[in-house]
């Protein structure tokens, strides 16, 4: 059962119960977990074969689920869901829950490139444009000696036959950078036919990986300016998801949690 909010009276809301292992804020899933968790379902779900499927919100993801039911349902059915910005996590503490980290895949490939490394699993990268997810491939097995990568595929091509070609590799873990909803969209029609035990979307990883969209100074980074960096990068097609996305995003905090 979805529970999002309990009622105090009529005109206030309180937040869930703080000790689940999840919130749900504005209606989605979100697991409380920290990379070292993250880390250790995955591996977790490669050594026992189990199908799980890994997917990420941000404030842009909150406002899609808003209007697409299909990516919605997506989300709710997914195995995990983590939190990939720290607008969500704001967002969580405006409404009285708590999301103890935010995790996005340019500063957790490292960490999961080591497991694999350590662990001898294996990566597929499907997604982005052919010269960046190759790229990507490069630059990942350069960081990481004997990183085995079984196959790549631009996102373009979302045929049956992209699906016969990732079984037939039989990669550990399929890395799917589509950006939302369509990712998400993909894989919710393709992870029955999907014969690897981790599918997890990616979004934007192949351009940071490869150094197509460049990412900010540390210090933005750290203290959650990130979005300035991007949208600096890729203002025509980035400026409505954040000059308007992210105050819609809090109004809707506000709204739903009655807050003020």
């Amino acid at each position: 059962m979805l529970t999002v909010l309990v009622r105090e009276n009529s005109n206030r809301v309180r937040p869930q119960d703080t000790s689940l292992p999840y919130p749900y804020l504005l209606g989605v899933r979100v697991d409380r977990l920290r990379l070292p968790d993250l880390l250790h379902r995955v591996r977790t779900a490669v050594v026992h074969r189990c199908r799980t499927t890994v997917l990420y919100v941000n404030v842009h993801c909150l406002n899609v689920a808003e209007h697409d039911e299909a990516y919605l349902s997506t989300l709710l059915r997914a195995d995990i869901v983590y939190c990939d910005g720290t607008g969500v996590r704001l967002g969580a503490r405006l409404a009285g829950q708590r999301i103890p980290e935010r995790m996005t895949g340019a500063d957790w490939i490292v960490d999961l490139c080591r497991l694999a490394v350590r662990e001898d699993f294996s990566f597929y990268l499907f997604g982005d444009r052919p010269l960046v997810v190759d790229c990507a491939a490069r630059v990942l097995r350069r960081a990481h000696p004997g990183l085995r990568i079984v196959g790549t595929s631009p996102g373009y091509d979302v045929s049956d036959r992209v699906v016969q070609e990732i079984n037939a590799t039989q990669p550990d873990i399929l890395l799917v950078g589509m950006g939302t909803p369509g990712q998400e969209r993909w894989i919710a029609v393709n992870r029955e036919a999907l014969d690897v035990p981790v599918v997890w979307a990616v979004g934007a990883l192949f351009g940071f990986v490869s150094g197509t969209i460049p990412r900010g100074p540390h210090w933005m980074t750290a203290h959650g300016l990130e979005w300035l960096c991007r949208l600096a990068a890729e203002p025509r097609k980035l400026w409505r998801r954040y000059l308007i996305g992210i105050p819609y995003f809090l109004w809707r905090i506000v709204k739903t949690y009655r807050l003020g």
